[in-house]
């Protein structure tokens, strides 16, 4: 026990999770993790967002700690505005994915985030970009393998996420990790790589092993993170298959899920 409280970190997913649906963080669930760090826990944001899509929120937060983002592929100093690590995607075997996935499916809809602390977000024709996030567009698709990419988005015109994540995994798996990280938000990622292989980095620099780590999401990108951490919470809207897995469904991230958790375990 740490001062009573259970665990030495607390993991959160960004989006549907930590975040309400305006991008702001509740004065609960501030207040409910700064009595949880006081009482001797860490706090470490793991998202899917890279880096330049994350920082103004860890910022508004005054968040100093190290982050996850990017899927797993960056380790972020949030006080010190550093990369630590980052895994880029193999450009060839991406595009060897995106050909079988597309004599599949037919043509998709892309996107793509390039390297680094203030890679763009690359965003062709028909890619729907969700919320209100700065994007760059391309016209020509050759454009999209000029610089180092942390990952691939894809959309379809008439597949579902569900149904395009299914055959992206069975038809190009082999060559990339797919992961479906929110609405209209399918990813392509170098082959193996999850948020548990960035939070595993993050936890060994903080001298924290799973076993005292609680884990907040609410997608199935979420699911490896819940595999490493002690216990998975899921937000009460989440993915049936991030459910599935979960130790626990809390309420959803507009009714303070986290605070709920965090109140309850600090007693």
């Amino acid at each position: 026990m740490t001062n009573g409280f259970p665990y030495k970190l607390i993991a959160t997913d960004l989006d549907g999770t930590l975040l309400r649906s305006d991008e702001s963080v509740s004065q609960r669930t501030r207040d409910a993790l700064a009595a949880a760090t006081a009482a001797g826990a860490a706090h470490i944001v793991v998202t899917g967002r890279a880096v330049p899509w994350t920082r103004h929120i860890l910022d508004d937060l005054g968040y100093q700690g190290l982050a996850v983002c990017g899927q797993g592929a960056q380790v972020y100093d949030a006080g010190a505005h550093r990369l630590l690590t980052s895994v880029t995607l193999d450009r060839q075997l991406a595009g060897v994915a995106l050909a079988k996935i597309e004599a599949e499916v037919g043509p998709l809809y892309l996107a793509a985030s390039r390297d680094g602390l203030d890679g763009e977000v690359l965003v062709g024709p028909g890619y729907a970009v969700q919320g209100t996030l700065p994007a760059t567009p391309f016209a020509d698709a050759s454009d999209l393998w000029t610089a180092p990419l942390n990952k691939l988005y894809i959309q379809h015109p008439t597949l579902s996420d569900d149904e395009l994540c299914e055959v992206a995994t069975r038809t190009a798996g082999g060559f990339v990790s797919v992961v479906m990280a929110g609405e209209g938000i399918v990813e392509l990622l170098p082959l193996g790589l999850s948020k548990a292989t960035g939070l595993s980095l993050a936890a060994r620099r903080l001298k924290v092993k799973a076993a005292g780590t609680i884990a907040f999401g609410d997608m199935p990108n979420d699911i490896p993170m819940f595999a490493w951490s002690s216990y998975g919470v899921a937000m009460a809207d989440a993915h049936e298959e991030l459910k599935a897995v979960a130790d626990e469904v809390t309420s959803s991230n507009e009714e303070d899920g986290i605070a709920v958790v965090l109140e309850r375990l600090l007693g």
